[in-house]
């Protein structure tokens, strides 16, 4: 990756795998099949770009613009998104595997996460409102002081939340999801 600008650009099976590749911009590209693993992206720029069955996991994004990126398929153990530039800050996940990544105190309203593994993410001062947990395995994820009013969490699973700590006006959930909001006082729902 030599240029500093990328536009319209598909890039299919690059490895830069323990890489540094800072100071770049994509717009409109498509990543497709790469391996990004323990790379270093810091202080790069992508705008409407897709990551397609990719492997980012452990990359650093300090101070990265991602605006507007959806990834689909994708392996992002350990992801630091609190890092990221919070500037027009907007993502999507089909189908992603996010466990041990952190969105503490990042603003991401309407942000879909769709049948996504989210182990002990950190959801620490973040804005979720109005988003969606469609089909996301919670398990450990953290949420403390997080604004959750109108999140759907009715086909989320594994989640532990304490209503006094997180702001959930209007939110949805499912009666099996319920217990999750009430683990906290140890008692058996049968």
């Amino acid at each position: 990756m030599e240029n500093l600008l990328y536009t319209n650009h598909t890039f299919e099976k690059v490895s830069f795998i323990d890489k540094k590749v800072n100071n770049k911009e994509f717009e409109d590209c498509i990543f497709k099949n790469c391996d990004f693993s323990n790379s270093d992206f810091s202080n790069n720029t992508f705008m409407d770009c897709e990551f397609i069955h990719c492997n980012l996991s452990m990359t650093l994004l300090g101070n990265t613009s991602l605006k507007t990126v959806h990834f689909k398929n994708c392996k992002l153990l350990g992801i630091q998104f609190h890092l990221c530039a919070d500037f027009l800050f907007c993502v999507s996940f089909d189908d992603c595997t996010l466990d041990y990544s952190s969105f503490a105190n990042k603003k991401i309203p309407k942000t879909k996460f769709n049948t996504c593994s989210m182990k002990e993410v950190t959801f620490i001062g973040t804005n979720l409102t109005n988003s969606v947990f469609e089909s996301c395995n919670l398990d450990n994820a953290i949420f403390n002081d997080t604004q959750l009013a109108g999140v759907d969490f009715r086909t989320a699973y594994n989640y532990k939340i304490d209503p006094e700590f997180n702001p959930m006006k209007k939110a949805k959930f499912s009666t099996q999801g319920i217990v999750g909001l009430l683990d906290k006082y140890d008692i058996k729902i049968e």
